[in-house]
């Protein structure tokens, strides 16, 4: 590393030493895959981050927004990892908002027919 880039360290290998991904192999293809991003920007896994540095990693389903207060060279246990950056992840939302209205079959109903499919379909689209 440069001059320039002391203080700085992969991004690849912060993510993994402050425990947002577990290994450093899923964070790699995260960057790859565009899940991880720099201050806006698609991350590269090679790409230094630096403190005041804002990280937003999309990993199983969700988005996680963080702040570098600290970087980090090595793994660290969970509470000194949480130290290191500044969650403002929004809350996620209520459950009641993941619940969809499901059609029922009555029991022993059986299979549903065509007719039956594209009426369920129709209401889906709704």
């Amino acid at each position: 590393m440069s001059a320039a880039d002391e203080g700085a360290v992969r991004v690849d290998s912060w993510v993994w030493s402050v425990r947002l991904l577990k290994t450093r192999s899923m964070v790699a293809t995260a960057c790859r895959a565009g899940h991880i991003k720099v201050n806006g920007e698609r991350a590269k896994p090679a790409q230094p981050v630096r403190a005041g540095d804002e990280v937003r990693v999309w990993h199983a389903g969700r988005e996680r927004i963080v702040e570098v207060r600290r970087v980090l060279r090595k793994r660290v246990g969970a509470s000194v990892a949480v130290e290191c950056y500044v969650d403002n992840t929004p809350a996620p939302p209520p459950q009641e908002a993941f619940v969809a209205t499901v059609a029922r079959r009555d029991r022993g109903a059986g299979r549903p027919t065509k007719r039956d499919r594209r009426e369920l379909d129709r209401l889906r689209r709704l």
